[in-house]
């Protein structure tokens, strides 16, 4: 079986990208394929046995088809829940570092989905954000977008600055966040005309997330 991968940015913090990649790895073995979710930067982790732990990356452990230590998974966690490069305290993120960690999960399974923090633009230090990374690790993208008041200009956004850098962009995932939020399927047929990328699922509103559920809701197999 190929190898795929993809990195998963969402249009704001928040915006269900964690879902999301939980629910592509379900996608994944219900094509009988092996996953694992990687979490490269997360800041507001806990402190778990001595040792800082975010709860997105422990979902995304517990998910994965093989066991992997969660070094692997999540490389950098920083403890304040602000951006990464503010959460680092002055810690340089080492791109190299992170590639090193992905090519590592690559050798265990046929698909790897790494997973931002925040949104695109986010820095991760002075002179380098997720682009820097998503173009050293050279895999495509897919952006969820958080389905509420402001959502086309977010997603328009993100969507040009990732096509602007030349990075190829898989598709992009309709999170419904926003329970009752006015004209959803309106708003969602503006994205799908505006974005040039295709849609790949409409993730409906969920208190309790079923990934195994929200995962028959994609449109296009991967």
């Amino acid at each position: 079986m190929s190898k795929q991968s993809y990195f998963i940015t969402g249009t704001d913090t928040g915006a269900g990208k964690t879902w999301s990649t939980a629910a592509l790895m379900h996608h994944f073995k219900m094509k009988g394929s092996t996953v694992i979710g990687m979490k490269p930067v997360a800041s507001g982790c806990e402190e778990i046995s001595g040792q800082l732990r975010n709860e997105d990356a422990l979902l995304l452990q517990e998910l994965a088809s093989v066991p992997v230590p969660y070094e692997l998974i999540n490389p950098y966690a920083f403890k304040e829940p602000v951006a990464p490069h503010l959460a680092a305290n002055g810690q340089i993120i080492d791109i190299d570092l992170i590639h090193a960690a992905y090519k590592n999960l690559q050798t265990l399974v046929d698909v790897v989905l790494v997973e931002g923090a925040g949104g695109w633009l986010v820095p991760l230090g002075r002179d380098q954000d997720w682009s820097d990374v998503v173009m050293r690790l050279n895999i495509p993208v897919i952006i969820v977008v958080a389905v509420k008041l402001g959502c086309i200009n977010h997603a328009r956004l993100t969507h040009k600055v990732i096509a602007d850098a030349g990075i190829p962009c898989a598709g992009w995932i309709a999170a419904c966040v926003d329970e009752a939020m006015l004209r959803p399927e309106e708003t969602l047929q503006t994205l799908v005309s505006l974005i040039d990328a295709p849609l790949l699922g409409v993730f409906p509103f969920q208190k309790n997330p079923d990934f195994a559920q929200l995962a028959k809701a994609m449109i296009i197999s991967l």
